[in-house]
């Protein structure tokens, strides 16, 4: 049996970060991936990036972690209140003065996607790691979505299962020809009611892959005085404790 812990969208909210890597070490999961978006929305992305790079953790390009490496412009969203475009905006650009040099050229060298191959006894199974889909890091999929759109992505990249983030909604769904598609959900800027730091836990036997999403709590108070003391808008502290949201300092 081998065990694989995947985990995404950490977003700068270190306190969740050490939250879920003290949860995955007290399992014994040695193998850690991370689907990509350490930066934006809490003020330790220099921190985040530094602790994934002393540990050697494989990580994916996510959409943000490409904006602030090559400093693409910020673009409001259709689907974003006025208030949330507002902030967004101000908490982009803390990133774009705050993250260094060298973590910006290391947020630049990651991968796209990764393919993982294990073998176990006779059988090889392929797990494909993308941030949103094989194509883009900035693409919106659901568990919603029609089943057809994830059995392509399967077999396009001829794999067992497909894991990907960016939307923080976890979500496991399995096919008739055995194959699964996995939202990791998110680390530290939750969209699920419970507001939980949020990760997979894949088994693989010689017969069997198994998807546990494993969601936990975190000092969620040290994140929203981190929040509070930063230029960051107070916006995504009242996101993350799930109240009213403003954007008023």
């Amino acid at each position: 049996m081998i065990q694989i812990a995947v985990f995404s969208d950490v977003h700068g909210n270190l306190p969740a970060l050490d939250s879920v890597l003290k949860d995955i070490e007290e399992r014994g999961i040695r193998q850690k991936f991370c689907l990509g978006d350490l930066v934006d929305f809490a003020p330790w992305g220099n921190e985040v990036i530094e602790k994934i790079r002393s540990l050697n953790i494989p990580c994916l390009m996510g959409n943000h972690d490409e904006r602030i490496a090559f400093d693409i412009p910020v673009i409001p969203l259709s689907k974003h209140s006025e208030e949330e475009t507002e902030a967004r905006f101000i908490a982009i650009d803390h990133s774009k003065k705050h993250i260094t040099e060298e973590n910006k050229r290391f947020l630049s060298a990651l991968p796209f996607h990764l393919k993982l191959n294990y073998k176990i006894g006779n059988r090889h199974w392929n797990i494909q790691l993308v941030h949103s889909s094989l194509t883009s890091n900035d693409t919106y999929l659901y568990e919603s979505e029609n089943d057809e759109v994830f059995s392509d992505m399967l077999k396009e990249s001829q794999s067992d299962v497909i894991v990907m983030g960016h939307t923080h909604l976890s979500f496991v769904k399995h096919f008739e020809n055995n194959g699964w598609a996995v939202n990791a959900g998110s680390v530290g800027r939750s969209k699920e009611d419970n507001r939980l730091a949020s990760y997979l836990i894949l088994t693989l036997d010689e017969e069997n892959i198994t998807p546990e999403i494993v969601q936990i709590a975190y000092p969620l108070e040290q994140t929203l005085l981190g929040i509070g003391k930063s230029g960051i808008p107070n916006y995504y502290a009242h996101f993350l404790s799930n109240k009213k949201i403003s954007i008023k300092q």
